[in-house]
């Protein structure tokens, strides 16, 4: 995530930020420019910022109405809401209590998604824009009655659906714990879906299949099947030499999300470090600067570059968590065979961005 400033006093501000402490001006996020900036207000839900003061804009819906997100529409886009928004097509029941917070924590770690995407230059569109290929987004609970079976965050043909459970930071490490995972988040969950939905947009039925199916396995291996024996023996004890999590060894598609999912990791938060600045001088005392330019250029960096700089940014993550008493923040450990499944996954966006240009 790059680094933002409030276009009428400089002040810092953040990604998810609807006004300014500083000089107490309304904030936006302007996808079309790439910015969260100052807005100016014109009536009639119209606003200008200093940061495109030949367009005027409309706060999307679900900002002005819901105050569940805080992105702008370009006053002559038709849709009421903004670019993130109108992916998701079911909304919890607002009149639940503890709901709207938990919804509006799912669009949070969704924006950050989409923020990522865009930038990767990856296919974005919505089911309503094309229902073929189109992406949606379900937000659903689990039922009240215990013996309905609970709702399964998982994709379905351009479907992601998310377990509100997952919005529950105390649920969700119960979870987590339950099944021996040393990393799981609510932004985690979001990166790791849209792994499946890209799998479905650029590897199935293209020229890359094969390749896939030499570094991650042959998907046509019953999935069914994978995820019950999975989940009913024990892991062993090399998955470690050859998959990013203990998850991934499940199936090839799910090596391939979670694989996914790491490479997003990877991107943002080196993106975020190098929009800070930060320098490391790892033990040996040569200074490694962060490469990173600017986010439309992410796809166009060397994965050996993206992967130089990788390592040394956990080591300092990780010392700062247990500066503070915290668990490592980067628990996991990468092997040869992973790094070469995140080298699949860089090229192969990079391919698809070369191809659409």
């Amino acid at each position: 995530m790059k680094i933002f400033h409030c276009n009428h006093c400089q002040q810092l501000v953040f990604f998810e930020n609807i006004q300014c402490v500083k000089c107490g001006h309304a904030l936006a996020y302007l996808p079309d420019q790439v910015l969260l900036a100052s807005l100016e207000p014109l009536g009639d839900n119209l606003w200008r910022s200093p940061a495109a003061e030949d367009r005027t804009y409309r706060l999307c819906e679900n900002y002005s109405r819901e105050n569940v997100c805080n992105w702008a529409v370009p006053a002559d886009d038709p849709h009421p809401l903004c670019q993130s928004c109108r992916l998701t097509r079911v909304i919890p029941d607002l009149d639940r209590p503890g709901r709207k917070e938990a919804w509006y924590r799912m669009e949070v770690a969704k924006r950050r998604l989409i923020y990522t995407l865009v930038n990767l230059r990856l296919p974005l569109a919505n089911k309503t824009d094309d229902p073929e290929r189109g992406l949606a987004y379900e937000f659903l609970a689990d039922p009240d009655d215990p013996n309905a079976p609970p709702v399964l965050t998982g994709h379905d043909n351009g479907v992601i659906t998310i377990n509100l459970a997952e919005a529950d930071d105390a649920e969700r490490e119960r979870r987590r714990q339950q099944l021996g995972e040393p990393y799981r988040t609510l932004l985690g969950h979001f990166r790791h879906e849209i792994g499946h939905y890209y799998w479905d947009r650029l590897i199935k039925d293209s020229r890359r299949i094969d390749d896939f199916r030499h570094l991650f396995g042959d998907e046509r291996l019953d999935y069914s099947e994978a995820l019950k024996n999975h989940y009913n023996r024990a892991p062993s004890a090399d998955w470690q030499e050859h998959y990013i999590s203990h998850y991934a060894s499940s199936h090839p598609w799910e090596d391939w999300a979670e694989t996914f999912a790491h490479y997003l990791h990877m991107v943002d938060t080196l993106e975020t470090a190098a929009a800070w600045g930060l320098a490391l001088r790892p033990p040996e005392a040569n200074e490694l600067s962060l490469k990173l330019g600017r986010p439309e250029k992410v796809p166009e960096r060397s994965f050996d570059e993206l992967i130089e700089d990788w390592f040394p940014v956990t080591y300092v993550l990780n010392t700062l968590n247990r500066g503070m008493g915290l668990p490592d923040a980067y628990p996991f450990v990468l092997s040869t065979p992973a790094i070469n499944k995140l080298r699949f996954v860089h090229e192969t966006i990079l391919g698809y961005a070369h191809e659409q240009h």
